[in-house]
């Protein structure tokens, strides 16, 4: 016969000063452990979004990022003519060859300086990445010294405001438009001119760090990928933009959510200790309650069981309540180094409902830690012994 729930809602309920240590134990570790994942997450949201499945990414062989790689003018001419890309209504291919550098800039924060990332690219690259549009200003003009700034670059960096003027390679440039990219890690970076970028930092003409070509159909990405390695004037890498993307995010990803279940392993272990304290004294001041029960019929299993139970509710409401601490994070912007390509990237935390629901989980699993002991014990109490007991 098993004790019904009701009982022990009554019983938290009654007790409900012991039972607050713990539950504010548990909401604590849970808060901790949910915001580490939303960081992690918001993270690699952040970068899979500068993807887009209809393009592909060229670098050069063995390169894991576009600081390491480099393609020349011929490589870029030969994908340039590859049937599959996509073409403009005028025929053009919608390719976008592009030029990364990193200039140090002050942080509207701290004031200390932060590795932005330039890219330099041309006027066909709003057609390859159509997720990109102008908010405010206009987009630059080829063969002048203008920047278009990400809308996290003008809230993160000092001097990036529309009309503004920025030294970069000890030349002035113009700030004379403000994008956005829906959130992807583009927001953070700095575009001008790849022909202008590549002078200014004295760099041969034609040299260029990637190229990002449009899909003219997502099917054709194995047949360009087998087009372009197969050529014997082409040494380079080819792979989904979006993909790409996503492996660029593992590491540091991994490593936020690496430290968050260590942090959240050792709170957990605080607030284990805090529900077995909890329900240990719920069977001490008890003892002749569960023998009662006991004598009324309810086995050893239904005993241990109720405590479970009970411990378990008392971590649900800690859990709920660590869940709801941790919601107003959502969309915070928070800002880190990408260790892919050593520039600053500002993304936003990312509470999602599956993040919640393994916060409520990771609640559970405590809740049963902390009770199960303090419920096998209480279900091998001597029941005339504890009747006996004032």
């Amino acid at each position: 016969m098993a004790i019904p729930i009701s009982y022990n809602v009554r019983s938290v309920g009654a007790r409900w000063a012991n039972a607050v240590v713990s539950v504010l134990g548990i909401a604590g570790t849970v808060g901790v452990f949910l915001a580490m994942l939303a960081m992690a997450n918001g993270f690699q949201a952040t970068l899979i979004a500068s993807g887009s499945p209809d393009n592909v990414i060229i670098l050069r062989a063995g390169a894991d990022s576009e600081m390491t790689s480099a393609v020349n003018n011929e490589q870029f001419r030969i994908i340039n003519d590859a049937p599959q890309v996509a073409r403009a209504d005028d025929g053009t291919p919608l390719v976008s060859p592009e030029v990364v550098v990193i200039g140090a800039f002050p942080m509207i924060s701290t004031g200390t300086d932060a590795n932005v990332q330039i890219r330099g690219v041309y006027d066909r690259v709003l057609e390859v990445r159509p997720n990109v549009k102008i908010i405010e200003g206009r987009f630059f003009e080829s063969g002048l010294t203008e920047l278009v700034v990400g809308k996290n670059a003008v809230t993160t960096y000092r001097g990036f405001e529309l009309g503004s003027t920025v030294e970069i390679g000890g030349e002035n440039w113009k700030v004379v438009g403000v994008f956005s990219s829906n959130g992807s890690a583009f927001d953070s970076e700095v575009w001008c001119d790849a022909n202008l970028l590549n002078q200014t930092f004295k760099r041969s003409a034609g040299n260029y760090q990637s190229v990002t070509a449009r899909l003219a159909s997502r099917d054709d990405f194995i047949a360009l990928k087998d087009t372009l390695t197969s050529d014997p004037r082409m040494t380079v890498d080819v792979s989904n933009e979006q993909a790409y993307y996503a492996k660029q995010s593992q590491a540091v990803s991994m490593l936020i959510k690496a430290l968050g279940f260590l942090v959240a392993f050792v709170m957990a272990i605080g607030a284990v200790f805090g529900a077995l304290n909890t329900m240990y004294s719920a069977v001490a001041a008890r003892s002749r309650e569960i023998a009662t029960l006991r004598a009324l019929g309810f086995g050893s299993f239904s005993v241990v069981t109720s405590f479970v139970i009970e411990s378990i509710l008392i971590a649900l409401v800690g859990g709920v309540l660590g869940c709801l601490a941790v919601l107003p994070l959502n969309g915070f912007t928070a800002g880190t180094m990408n260790w892919q390509t050593f520039s600053h990237l500002a993304f936003a935390f990312k509470v999602t409902p599956s993040l919640m629901i393994w916060g409520l989980l990771f609640a559970v699993f405590m809740g049963f830690v902390g009770g199960l002991l303090p419920a096998l014990r209480a279900a091998r109490m001597p029941v005339a012994t504890a009747l006996r007991e004032l």
